[in-house]
């Protein structure tokens, strides 16, 4: 579904990620813009601290896990959101992939305020303590992504339903290519 057919009730429209407009749910992870310098020799070049990783909080650990995304078909429906009220949690993706995005602020879940995104080939996002987000989004093929969250006896995954499913709204600028990996729509 492209934007300008998604003006129903029950969509939600998508928009290009950016560290702008994701600020307030979190961090986006790439490599443009970021603060980097050479180590090693000059044999290296560093991009330095990109996200806010947040998880100690009541004793909690960092993990580093892979997850192996199933994609989704397009058009993709969501019906429920999930939260990590005691840490962040970041999504880093291992090769080129497409995937979407869906966040609402931290605190009681608001439909009304869920907001979309997609991603270029490349961009990873943390998801700041407590903001609500969809699971991983992933289209086109399976997709592995580098996660770095909280590990911790205490209870750390709230999930809760939306009062009624949103269909995502593809913008008439979303790419059916990444980098050099062909991509079908």
């Amino acid at each position: 579904m492209k934007t300008s057919e998604a003006t129903l009730p029950g969509t939600l429209p998508l928009q290009r990620l950016t560290r702008e407009t994701f600020a307030p749910f979190g961090d986006v992870i790439e490599l443009d813009g970021a603060r980097h310098f050479p180590i090693n020799s000059g044999t290296t070049e560093r991009y330095h601290d990109l996200a806010r990783v947040d998880v100690t909080d009541d004793g909690g650990r960092p993990l580093i896990n892979l997850f192996r995304a199933q994609p989704h078909a397009l058009p993709v429906d969501i019906r429920m959101m999930e939260r990590h009220p005691l840490g962040s949690q970041a999504f880093i993706p291992l090769t080129p992939c497409r995937y979407l995005i869906v966040v609402a602020p931290a605190g009681e879940l608001d439909a009304s305020q869920l907001r979309g995104f997609w991603t270029d080939a490349w961009q990873g996002v943390n998801y700041a303590k407590g903001v609500w987000h969809h699971p991983l989004l992933a289209l086109d093929r399976v997709s592995d992504f580098l996660v770095v969250d909280r590990g911790g006896e205490q209870h750390n995954c709230d999930e809760q339903d939306l009062p009624q499913p949103l269909r995502l709204a593809l913008p008439e600028t979303f790419p059916e290519r990444v980098g050099s990996a062909e991509i079908v729509a």
